[in-house]
C-alpha cells in the first residue's frame, strides 16, 4: 500500500471518486509549500513542484495499492500528466500526478495557483462536486 495525493475529480464528491473504491481516505492535506497549480482544459487540475515559489495546495490522502495505481489511476489520466512523488506540509512524501514535463513551456494550461485548491477554482467557474 501506498500514499496518493489526489487533487481533482477523484477527491469526495469528484465523478472519478467511485473508482477509488474502498481506498481510505487518511485526511485533507495540503502539499509543501513550492508548489503551483493549473486548470488542463477547466476538465482537471495539474500540480507543478516549484520551489521558487511558497504556495500549498489542498488534497485528499488516500492509501492505495500498487495495482489500484498500476491498472485504474494511471492509465485513466490525461496526457498532461506524468507520476510524480511530492512533499506533503508534514514533510512526508507521497505520490502524485504532476504537469508532465515540458507541459508547462507549451503555455496552454491557465495558472490556478492563487485558489488553493481545484474546489475553491471551481467554485469560481460555478462548478461544485
Amino acid at each position: 500500500m501506498v500514499r496518493m495525493f489526489l487533487n481533482g475529480q477523484a477527491m469526495r464528491g469528484g465523478e472519478f471518486h467511485a473508482l477509488l473504491g474502498d481506498a481510505p481516505l487518511l485526511g485533507v492535506v495540503r502539499t509543501a509549500p513550492g508548489h503551483r497549480f493549473f486548470s488542463i482544459r477547466d476538465v482537471c487540475p495539474g500540480l507543478l513542484p516549484d520551489p521558487a515559489v511558497d504556495t500549498a495546495i489542498e488534497g485528499e490522502l488516500y492509501e492505495v495499492s500498487l495495482e489500484f495505481l498500476r491498472d485504474v489511476l494511471l492509465p485513466g489520466e490525461p496526457p498532461e500528466l506524468e507520476f510524480g512523488v511530492i512533499e506533503l506540509a508534514d514533510g512526508s512524501a507521497c505520490f502524485s500526478m504532476v504537469l508532465a514535463r515540458g507541459e508547462l513551456e507549451r503555455g496552454v494550461h491557465k495558472e490556478i495557483t492563487e485558489f488553493g485548491g481545484w474546489r475553491a477554482y471551481l467554485a469560481t467557474l460555478g462548478r461544485t462536486f
